[in-house]
């Protein structure tokens, strides 16, 4: 897996920088595209190839069952919401589902005032969880699966910075739900995300606000980026929204977001047992928080952020920005 990750992190080379406001993407680009066969939740919600469900009637906050009924692998992606049944929920880590297969999936959940059935199923808004969450989310992931060996997060953390993030971006919900925090900054969002758009080879990106590295998300072919790429432009837009400062005038360069890259090359790296399908490769240093999953030699996923010195396992790089007096756009 290490050797998997350093080859891919070795060819992939960082395009034209683009840029909204307070929000600025490198693109990383790859050739070298991989080959395994998978669908995703939206095409496979959308195709009835798949049942997400209560892991019983009466339900588990920290599990979720998913039955894959396609003949094809299933690729869930870190941090993506899903919507109804109990309560809704995130999904801890990326996740690789055989073909015809049943699996309980760890999950947290992100509307802490609920718990009664709205659907028999779950579906999806085609959101993913905000950037600065989901960096908090992978130290407490990375710790658990260190102690446990579950890809657990802490419940009552996520519950905090859901209700932290609702009061700064004054989205307040009777039933402290994270989705109200993107209905109630829809037109914001779609701002930010017509500025952005993809080109050709490209995997991922890295993401930068206020001039500053926040994180990048990438994967094995510009196929699957492609389809996710709207949803991984909300997630960091959340934040850039929530931490914009007109005062700010710092540009991102090329370079930092190419010295980004060579630290999570450089992270310490710790294998542990995937959910279900691949390898899970957790990648921690001083200033990285992050993962990677593998199958068959490939690359599916890798999800980094940065972090700085804490206490908690937690990213603590967003901290500089929740601490100041947010100025909305």
């Amino acid at each position: 897996m290490q050797e998997i990750l350093n080859t891919y992190l070795g060819q992939v080379k960082i395009g034209r920088k683009q840029s909204h406001k307070n929000l600025e993407v490198f693109p990383l680009l790859f050739t070298n595209g991989g080959t395994l066969d998978y669908m995703l939740l939206d095409e496979a919600l959308d195709e009835n190839c798949i049942d997400i469900i209560e892991v019983n009637e009466g339900g588990s906050v920290p599990d979720l069952k998913v039955k894959n009924k396609s003949k094809k692998m299933l690729l869930l992606i870190d941090g993506e919401e899903l919507v109804g049944a109990k309560q809704n929920r995130i999904i801890n880590t990326t996740i690789l589902i055989a073909a015809s297969t049943t699996v309980t999936i760890p999950v947290s959940c992100v509307e802490q005032g609920r718990w009664a059935y709205k659907s028999d199923k779950f579906y999806s808004e085609k959101r993913v969880m905000a950037s600065s969450m989901r960096a908090q989310k992978s130290g407490q992931v990375h710790r658990s699966l260190r102690e446990r060996g579950e890809s657990r997060a802490d419940q009552g953390a996520i519950w905090d910075a859901v209700e932290e993030k609702s009061m700064s971006m004054d989205a307040p919900s009777p039933t402290g739900a994270m989705e109200e925090i993107y209905k109630k900054n829809a037109g914001s969002l779609k701002d930010y995300q017509k500025d952005f758009k993809l080109i050709d080879g490209q995997v991922g990106a890295v993401f930068m606000i206020n001039g500053e590295v926040v994180g990048l998300d990438s994967f094995g072919k510009a196929e699957t980026f492609s389809k996710v790429f709207q949803k991984m432009i909300e997630s960091y837009a959340l934040d850039a929204l929530d931490w914009f400062d007109p005062k700010l005038k710092k540009t991102a360069v090329k370079k930092d977001a190419a010295a980004f890259v060579d630290k999570v090359l450089t992270a310490g790296q710790e294998k542990h047992k995937p959910v279900a399908l691949g390898m899970d490769l957790r990648l921690e240093s001083e200033t990285v928080t992050g993962f990677a999953l593998s199958h068959e030699d490939e690359l599916l996923h890798l999800s980094a952020f940065k972090r700085e010195k804490d206490n908690n396992g937690s990213s603590a790089s967003m901290g500089r920005f929740s601490s100041r007096r947010r100025n909305r756009i």
